[in-house]
């Protein structure tokens, strides 16, 4: 296991696949399973890894407990749950995620793009939650109300804007730096070309660098709204997100 080639990330280019074919590798040394292609997203970017199954021939299931990655990004570890039986170098297997979990995950994190239009400052942290996800931004003094940005996160999903990806390469993305919205973070280098995720026609609403999986038009994030703005330090403003509608709303 200590050269192994990449594993085919299939969610990069298509996150509504839920289940592949796929060929065991092999198990690492902590039990963490390779697949050569697989539909599961390893944690990375504030997005959780998906759980789910990996479905043997004889239609016994493994459960996949969390998606990692490795020494690269491009090594997937699929880690099973305690006490699940292993599968064999070469055995052929169905990866199947979480469906339901995964959507609502694509429906947050496209949430989470959308509030850094509405509010157009450095971002110094964020955690994508299946009910609740977190936007920290570097941002000394409040001058918007949670129910204002409500309102506005509300009327770009009722656009129903596309959201779509495209590649640049690493010097398109040095010569236009203001596409990365972290503060600290920048995209991995290295791999010779940086994936964006684009909203709007064109891109004209955004367009940023992400690893994530995002449903594919604003309308499918659905009623969504600011529960609450936390101040975080003397520079740092928390925005939570949440599903549904305002309470009393």
């Amino acid at each position: 296991m200590e050269h192994i080639t990449p594993t085919q990330a299939l969610f990069r280019d298509q996150p509504y696949l839920a289940s592949v074919e796929a060929v065991v590798r092999g198990v690492n040394e902590r039990g963490g399973i390779i697949l050569d292609r697989t539909v599961f997203y390893a944690t990375s970017g504030g997005q959780p890894g998906d759980t789910g199954h990996l479905v043997r021939g004889d239609g016994s299931r493994i459960t996949v407990a969390a998606t990692v990655t490795g020494r690269t990004k491009d090594e997937i570890i699929h880690v099973p749950a305690a006490d699940q039986a292993m599968p064999e170098a070469g055995e052929t297997v169905t990866a199947e995620i979480d469906w339901p979990r995964r959507h609502k995950l694509m429906r947050m994190h496209t949430a989470c793009h959308l509030l850094s239009v509405i509010c157009p400052f450095p971002i110094t942290g964020a955690s994508v939650g299946e009910e609740d996800s977190r936007v920290d931004f570097d941002l000394p003094e409040l001058a918007v109300s949670k129910e204002e940005v409500t309102e506005k996160l509300m009327a770009l999903v009722a656009a129903d804007h596309p959201v779509f990806t495209r590649w640049i390469s690493e010097e398109e993305l040095a010569a236009n730096p203001s596409l990365v919205k972290s503060k600290n973070v920048r995209p991995p280098a290295g791999a010779g070309r940086i994936r964006l995720v684009c909203i709007g026609e064109d891109a004209a609403i955004d367009s940023q660098p992400c690893g994530g999986t995002h449903v594919a038009r604003t309308g499918e994030v659905g009623e969504i709204h600011i529960g609450k703005i936390e101040k975080k330090g003397r520079e740092n403003r928390r925005f939570r997100i949440r599903f549904g509608p305002p309470p009393g709303g």
